[in-house]
């Protein structure tokens, strides 16, 4: 059975960064709300309380009973953590004289300590709190303090809890990295046998025992996702995996085929369907984004259900659906706020009677990378920026008609290629262009025009959670902005994007 570090939530913005560094620290680990609380098995090593945007001293923070963990598991408190396990323990937690946020260094370590080893005096740390550790009990000791917190670390004796006041899981603790080490390695024992390798053999013997004889469907998108999903369960069940892949009459120019042959050369099992004048059949006159996405949903669940009828005896859904969606449908305070429907079709119709099989819904999106390297997936794909689920129907704002995607697709064509050509396709998370719904004076030639305006948006992420907008070289967008306006018919200017996330979002729509 694979080891395990649990990481119960206590609705930290860090706490998916915690389970990224343990990850790569090769050991597994599954985050789990503090209120949902899974079943501790031999398989657990350890365990880490994450922070909260909550104060201890509220009356309505965050709960937990500590006599389940203490000296049953070793235990790491951060930040709320620690406050929690000090308070409830009989020290005293206060409100900090000033708030407590960014670099400090700690300046008295116990170097004897092993959660400390190989990290030296002035050691640049993260902190984020409004309270701080005024007393902690007598068999308490303290391992480490800053200038201003002197309860900057500290060990519960005689057992193996240890907890820190700051965030070891941000790069601004240069040694966050080296402590949660310790911790896995030398306190919890964790083998870090979790490798893209182990998680390949177990997971493709897990669907053989799960699946058996039974057919699957699954469809695709040309996404690293699904892609690898595909790979995961072909390798397990072969012939019974059957693949869908829809031309929505959205997808990027000659994009259809050039993914669908690269399917049949890895040995899919592959139908394309060819749906584009249903789709934009559909689309037409409609320009509220909701709609748009609610429609390209509907319309695709119709024609995947027609599709997945066509073969006899389906028992399963295939979905390459991954662990930060599956975090975020469990989290502490329950799915966020719609902002915008998810690019993903969610929840399947009641007349399509199918179970669910998600290989990936485990992983993030950097180890699903990894596994499909593994797998030994072509890089065209796994290197392949997100692209959402409606396409280029939520890049262009307001009505879609088949001119409008055809000028998308072309200029689109164009910035992907010299971004590929220039070596800054793998340096950008995401890019696309969107057409704006909005025409401007131009001059080509001696003739005034009045055509259309295509905005170009790229950004550097590490999950699209949050992006900062790319800054390609002047001299790249010159070239672009050139090939656009003199190749594509009906374009006469080209503006960038120079939005964050947050405010903006990564999509227009």
């Amino acid at each position: 059975m694979q080891e395990k570090i649990i990481i119960l939530d206590f609705g930290s913005q860090y706490t998916q960064l915690i389970a990224r560094r343990v990850r790569e620290l090769s050991v597994y680990c599954e985050i789990h709300p503090f209120n949902h609380l899974p079943v501790f098995d031999d398989t657990v090593k350890g365990v880490i309380f994450s922070g909260s945007p909550y104060s201890v001293r509220q009356t309505d923070a965050p709960q937990i009973n500590l006599s389940l963990f203490h000296n049953k598991f070793p235990l790491l408190g951060v930040c709320y953590g620690a406050q929690y396990i000090a308070q409830h323990s009989g020290g005293e937690v206060v409100p900090s004289t000033i708030r407590e946020y960014g670099r400090a260094n700690l300046q008295e370590i116990n170097a004897q300590s092993p959660l400390l080893k190989g990290i030296g005096k002035d050691s640049q740390v993260w902190m984020s709190h409004g309270d701080t550790i005024a007393r902690i009990p007598d068999n308490f000791d303290i391992i480490a303090s800053t200038d201003t917190v002197k309860v900057a670390a500290y060990h519960v004796r005689d057992s193996k809890t240890y907890c820190i006041q700051f965030h070891p899981e941000v790069t601004h603790s240069i040694d966050g990295k080296q402590l949660l080490q310790n911790f896995l390695v030398d306190i919890c024992g964790c083998k870090q046998d979790w490798t893209p390798d182990a998680f390949i053999e177990t997971t493709i013997a897990a669907l053989r025992e799960k699946l058996g004889n039974d057919k699957v469907v699954l469809g695709l998108s040309g996404g690293v996702d699904s892609s690898v999903a595909a790979v995961l369960l072909h390798q397990a069940i072969g012939k019974n995996l059957h693949c869908i892949f829809v031309d929505n009459g959205l997808l990027r120019k000659e994009e259809f085929e050039q993914v669908l042959d690269s399917y049949k050369h890895m040995g899919l099992n592959v139908k394309g369907i060819n749906a584009k004048d249903r789709f934009l059949g559909q689309l037409a006159g409609i320009s509220d984004p909701e709609k748009k996405r609610k429609t390209i949903g509907r319309v695709f669940i119709e024609v995947f259900d027609d599709a997945a009828h066509e073969v006899q005896d389906v028992k399963w859904l295939g979905q390459g659906t991954i662990y930060p969606d599956v975090i975020e449908s469990v989290s502490v305070k329950g799915p966020s706020a719609t902002i915008k429907s998810h690019h993903n079709v969610g929840g399947l119709p009641d007349f399509m009677k199918l179970k669910v099989v998600e290989p990936l819904n485990t992983l993030f999106k950097d180890e699903v990378r990894r596994v499909g390297k593994t797998l030994g997936i072509n890089d065209s794909l796994i290197g392949r920026h997100p692209f959402p689920g409606p396409g280029l129907a939520i890049r262009i704002l307001g009505d879609i008609t088949p001119e409008k995607v055809a000028i998308l697709q072309e200029a689109d064509a164009i910035y992907i290629n010299n971004l590929k050509a220039s070596g800054w396709y793998d340096k950008v998370w995401q890019a696309g262009a969107i057409f704006l719904p909005v025409q401007s004076v131009g001059v080509m030639g001696d003739e005034r025009t009045y055509e259309n305006v295509i905005c170009l948006r790229a950004v550097t992420s590490v999950d699209g959670m949050t992006a900062d907008w790319s800054h390609l070289p002047y001299e790249l967008l010159a070239k672009i902005s050139n090939e656009i306006i003199n190749n594509v018919k009906g374009i006469n200017r080209v503006v960038y994007d120079i939005s964050s996330k947050p405010p903006a979002t990564i999509e227009w729509e």
